[in-house]
């Protein structure tokens, strides 16, 4: 299961990114998160209020227990991004994807519900 929402500005409506939850296991409560945002729109808080919002209805709504993300090393505004809202990195995996013929690695996070400050 994959639900999308788009980010749009409050002043007109633009679209200006996405925050995915997918991977959803209701079994074992627990989802990951993906996210985009333009680049004319970083270090604005934008991406912050968005996964602020994602977190509540994953947490709240879906009754999950945990939320993983996984975010190329080099991105350091992503990894402060998924820090300031408690999450903690749980592993290194090497060379996990291969993205336009260049081989990445990626830092797993994840966040316990009752680690979430909401």
């Amino acid at each position: 299961m994959i639900l999308k929402w788009g980010i749009a500005l409050r002043t007109d409506d633009q679209l200006i990114g996405s925050i995915t939850l997918f991977n959803l296991d209701f079994t074992h409560r627990r989802a990951e998160i993906g996210y985009a945002l333009g680049r004319e729109y970083w270090g604005q808080g934008y991406m912050n209020e968005a996964l602020m919002a994602l977190l509540k209805y994953a947490f709240e709504d879906l009754n999950l227990h945990r939320i993983e993300a996984d975010v190329d090393p080099r991105n350091t505004a992503s990894i402060k991004t998924v820090e300031r809202l408690g999450f903690q990195r749980e592993g290194y995996l090497r060379e996990r994807w291969q993205i336009n013929g260049e081989i990445q690695d990626a830092y797993f996070y994840g966040l316990l519900r009752q680690e979430w400050v909401g």
